[in-house]
C-alpha cells in the first residue's frame, strides 16, 4: 500500500512539471507615430518634428565597442565624436586578450567582452576612483586618459 502511494505521488509530480505554458506576447497596435518620405518622423503625441540628422546624433549617444577581446577595432575614429577630445591611438587599442587571459574569461563567464569601450558621459557613473561603467550588468569599465572605457583586469587576471 505504501508503494503504490509513493509510486502514486511520484507519478502526479511528473505529470504537472512537465507541463510549460508560455505565455502568449501582446502587442500594441496603437502607433501614434507617421512618417513622411523625406526620413522625418512626426510623433502627433508630442508634435515635435524629429529629422535624420537628430536620429542620427541619437546613435553617436550610445555605447559603441571601440575593441573586442581579440584586438580588431570595430568602431572607425570617424563614427566616433569628434568634440570630446578622444586621443584614437590604433597601436594601444588594438592590443587583445593573451590567449591564456581569453580562456580565464571563457571559463568564468561563458563569454568574451569587449576590452574597449566608448561611454558618453551621460551613461557613465563616477565614484573616488574615477569615471566608470558597468556593461551588460557584469562587466566594469574604468575610463583612461585617453577617454575611452577599459575592462577592468580583475576579470582576465
Amino acid at each position: 500500500m505504501k508503494k503504490i502511494f509513493i509510486a502514486a505521488c511520484f507519478l502526479c509530480i511528473c505529470l504537472s512539471c512537465s507541463k510549460k505554458t508560455v505565455p502568449s506576447k501582446t502587442t500594441n497596435e496603437s502607433n501614434t507615430n507617421n512618417t513622411t518620405a523625406n526620413n522625418t518622423v512626426i510623433d502627433t503625441a508630442s508634435s515635435v518634428i524629429v529629422t535624420a540628422d537628430s536620429l542620427a546624433m541619437a546613435a553617436v549617444n550610445n555605447i559603441m565597442v571601440i575593441a573586442d577581446g581579440y584586438g580588431n577595432l570595430v568602431t572607425p575614429q570617424q563614427s566616433l565624436p569628434a568634440n570630446n577630445g578622444i586621443k584614437y591611438n590604433n597601436l594601444e587599442l588594438s592590443k587583445s586578450f593573451t590567449v591564456q587571459q581569453r580562456a580565464n574569461l571563457q571559463a568564468r563567464y561563458k563569454t568574451i567582452p569587449p576590452r574597449v569601450l566608448y561611454v558618453p558621459e551621460q551613461a557613465s557613473s563616477g565614484s573616488l576612483k574615477g569615471s566608470y561603467y558597468i556593461y551588460k550588468k557584469k562587466f566594469w569599465y574604468w575610463k583612461k586618459t585617453d577617454g575611452f572605457y577599459y575592462l577592468d583586469p580583475k576579470y582576465y587576471q
